[in-house]
């Protein structure tokens, strides 16, 4: 008997992962169509007429953009699936069929989950390696063909200020500023006229200007090239005056970090999100810092709503409330649309800093999940 149940239970995952499929298919046609046609399809035909963008130009970004959509696409597909195929079960009464010889419904969902986990990996790999380089290819592209600047390294008025904890008189502990660097350039290499202030020696202020300035990676100091040192005492007049040729400072190599922008959001992997926000720590900028942290536990986040939205769609799917294609095609669209804005929300809040960025990134999966638990529960009593 054992094994007549273990054979029946094995063709109703295979039956039911039929079911699954072809929606799904469906849905990833359907979702990345029309992301790519309202996210980049339109901006580049404008590009094309009015910029003298090249066709053949346009749809290799075309191409290398829709690993992007892919991504999007993925969770709306594997809630459509779920949708779908369990609403043509219970419509058709073969869901009632399947728990009047006693399979409930958590054994029901087994095959969607599966094939949840599988999408969730898929995601995560594409949204983490597939994604991020095929983006950063198609505006390496872009800029070439419009004959914009591609020097990722180029930024102007690099400014960084470093600061020090000192104890007042009463206790209290409070930032002070010892070191301010401004470089009016910066190419990748060589930082052009420098100016740095520095106040980390007690009474005395020095003022630094030069050229250039390389860092040296063999001594890991400041190489700083046709400049002047000036010497001020505490009430502001001139001690002396030095001038140089080149002069090897110890200066924080931060700068150096901080002109090395990062990319874009969309363009980073995990590991080079981390390394943008270790280059970002010492800038004082906490609002970009949040920022970053937000979207690497979003880049964490976002796979895992496959998962949900696997289980969201099989507990919609499999009430008996009876459900055509156009009415699934709805409710997902509801769902999405309902998860996206509680996203953008959260995100914000994160962003703002009212709550922390892990918060942020996983409360709209964590409610969504609670949600499709609760409707699972229901659809089983």
């Amino acid at each position: 008997m054992n094994n007549n149940n273990f054979n029946i239970f094995s063709l109703m995952d295979r039956y039911i992962f039929t079911e699954l499929i072809p929606p799904l298919i469906f849905g990833m046609g359907l979702f990345t169509s029309l992301g790519v046609a309202i996210g980049t399809l339109f901006d580049l035909v404008r590009k094309v007429t009015e910029s003298g963008l090249l066709l053949d130009v346009a749809i290799k970004i075309l191409l290398l953009k829709m690993p992007e959509f892919l991504v999007l696409a993925f969770p709306m597909s594997i809630l459509l699936a779920g949708l779908m195929a369990y609403s043509r079960l219970s419509s058709d009464s073969e869901i009632i069929a399947l728990r009047s010889i006693g399979i409930n419904v958590y054994r029901l969902i087994i095959p969607a989950i599966i094939l949840s986990l599988l999408i969730t990996g898929l995601t995560f790999f594409f949204n983490d390696y597939v994604s991020p380089i095929a983006n950063n290819q198609a505006t390496t592209i872009l800029d070439e063909a419009l004959k914009k600047d591609t020097n990722k390294f180029k930024q102007n008025n690099i400014i960084y200020p470093e600061y020090r904890k000192i104890t007042k008189e009463n206790g209290e502990k409070e930032s002070s500023l010892i070191r301010l660097f401004y470089a009016e350039e910066f190419d990748g290499k060589i930082m052009k006229d420098l100016t740095i202030i520095d106040r980390s020696q007690p009474n005395l202020t020095q003022i630094i200007l030069a050229q250039s300035a390389t860092w040296n990676i063999a001594d890991n100091k400041w190489d700083f090239y046709n400049g002047s040192i000036y010497l001020l005492t505490p009430d502001g007049s001139y001690r002396n005056i030095i001038t140089f040729q080149q002069q090897q400072l110890d200066l924080p190599q931060t700068p150096l970090k901080l002109g090395k922008k990062c990319k874009d959001y969309n363009e980073m992997t995990i590991r080079e999100s981390y390394q943008c926000l270790d280059s970002l720590k010492d800038s004082e900028d906490e609002k970009k810092i949040r920022k970053l942290k937000v979207r690497i536990q979003e880049k964490f986040a976002l796979p895992f709503i496959c998962l949900v939205f696997g289980i969201l769609g099989s507990a919609l799917g499999i009430s008996p409330q009876n459900r055509g294609k156009a009415t699934s095609f709805g409710i997902c669209v509801l769902v999405v649309f309902s998860y996206y804005l509680l996203a953008f929300l959260s995100s914000a809040l994160g962003v703002s800093g009212t709550v922390s960025p892990l918060i942020s990134a996983w409360s709209p999966n964590i409610l969504g999940l609670g949600i499709a638990i609760i409707l699972l529960i229901k659809s089983a009593n």
